[in-house]
This record gives C-alpha cells, sequence and structure tokens, in this order.
C-alpha cells in the first residue's frame, strides 16, 4: 500500500533524511519512534508536499501512485492524511466550515457530489459525540484558543470524518492529558480498516500502549536502522535510544 525507498530529504541545504526505506501493507498499522531531531517531523511534511522540505531523491508511493509529482492537495486527493504535531490555527475560519470544506474537496475529487448539509451536519455531529467534542467547538475558528488536547482531537475527527486511505500521525500523543490520549487513541483504532493502513509517530510508548502497532521501527540519523514487533517499543521504554543512535 504505501511505499517510500531510499528516500532523501534536504531542509535549508542540509540533509536530514539520509536513505529511508519504510513500507506499510493495507490493513497495518506501524509506529516510529525515535530520539529529538531524528527527522521524524521532516519525513511527515516531506510525504505531505511541505514547502522548504526538497526530496531530494528516492521514491514514495500510495497504491502505487507516486506522490511526489504530486502536488499537496493531489496527495490530500490521493489518499493521504497528515496529523500535525502542532495544528496550525486559522482565525476567520470555522471548524465546521474547515471540515466542510474538506469533506466536499475530497468528494469532487472522485467525481462525487457535494454532500448535502443536513447529512454532512449530522455526520459531524456524530463523529464528535464519540470524541466528546463539544457542539460549540465546531462553530469556533479553526484551532484559535483551542488547548492542546483540543486541537488533537479536532484532527482526530478529521481523520474519522475523511476516511483517508493512509493516515500519518505525527505525534498525536503530544499534549494530552491520560483521558484525552484514550479518547484519541479509540478514534485511531477505529480507523483501523483492511484497506487502511496507520503510520503512528511518537516518542512514547505510553501511546502504544492503546494503538498496538505490527511494527515498529525506530528511526535515528535519518534512517530506519532497526525494526520489530511491539516488544521493540517496550525496550525503548525501559532502555531509551542510546544504543541506536550510537549504531546510527
Amino acid at each position: 500500500m504505501f511505499d517510500v525507498s531510499d528516500l532523501h530529504v534536504a531542509v535549508g541545504g542540509a540533509e536530514i533524511i539520509k536513505g529511508l526505506s519504510l513500507s506499510v501493507p493495507a490493513g497495518q498499522t506501524h509506529a516510529i519512534m525515535g530520539p529529538n531531531g531524528a527527522g521524524k517531523s521532516t519525513l511527515c511534511y516531506a510525504l505531505s508536499g511541505r514547502d522548504g522540505y526538497d526530496v531530494t531523491a528516492g521514491a514514495a508511493t500510495l497504491d502505487g501512485v507516486d506522490l511526489l509529482a504530486l502536488e499537496p492537495e493531489q496527495r490530500a486527493a490521493a489518499g493521504l492524511f497528515l496529523s500535525f504535531q502542532y495544528p496550525v490555527e486559522i482565525p476567520g475560519l470555522s471548524a465546521i466550515a474547515f471540515l466542510k470544506a474538506a469533506v466536499n474537496a475530497q468528494r469532487k475529487s472522485r467525481g462525487e457530489e457535494s454532500m448535502p448539509a443536513p447529512e454532512l451536519l449530522k455526520l459531524l455531529r456524530a463523529k464528535a459525540e464519540t470524541l466528546k467534542i463539544d457542539q460549540e467547538m465546531l462553530k469556533r475558528p479553526l484551532n484559535v484558543g483551542f488547548s492542546g488536547g483540543e486541537k488533537k482531537r479536532f484532527e482526530a475527527l478529521q481523520l474519522a470524518v475523511l476516511q483517508p486511505k493512509f493516515a500519518i500521525l505525527d505525534e498525536t500523543d503530544s499534549g494530552l492529558d491520560i483521558d484525552a490520549l484514550k479518547i484519541v487513541a479509540a478514534s485511531v483504532n477505529a480507523a483501523r480498516a483492511p484497506d487502511r493502513g496507520l503510520l503512528v509517530i511518537t516518542h512514547y510508548q505510553r501511546l502504544l500502549d492503546y494503538i498496538k502497532p505490527d511494527r515498529v521501527h525506530i528511526l535515528a540519523k535519518g534512517r530506519i536502522i532497526a525494526s520489530g514487533g511491539a516488544e521493540l517499543a517496550l525496550e525503548l521504554e525501559r532502555d531509551g535510544y542510546d544504543k541506536y543512535v550510537r549504531a546510527a
């Protein structure tokens, strides 16, 4: 489903990702863990097409589609979703208007009609309720004045509503208390499907207590340097990254 081969990414002329390869089959959830500065967020931004993150070599495909040849909005239309570590604020645009625009843009890319407003509102309210998101929150400007936990819940709401083919979750546990963590993790688990892949990027084992990955990869110095089962995350929790950073 999702394949990255020998990817190299430079930021400001400095190479950050240095020959990274990764494959996530449909129906699986993989986790990437690594120390600060390993290149986790750089990988996310490069795959989503953010300006300033220059892919200098390698390939990235989703269901055989060359993602690197597409503009960011085309990557989203192809089914790629990114949950940001630091979601941006957009004053003047309500959260519900943002979701409406996103849903209908996706439908248009598939040649479908826009979703009728009553149907869309019913969908949003149902999904928001599962995430314990207050209906008034949907009327507020996007992420403006949201707490860290509210921002992450809203990103989980986007995932639930848009139903992408492949989702990259960049430190979605950042800023969450234990109750919010459980709610967001439950939403991510609900997104699992035989035709969908998930890539969870995190520093900590605690998220993986709730989102059980099929595979865990360690990223250090811009490369995947070790992979294994869920037990690898437990080893990192116990022993830290030092051994793998030295190896890298």
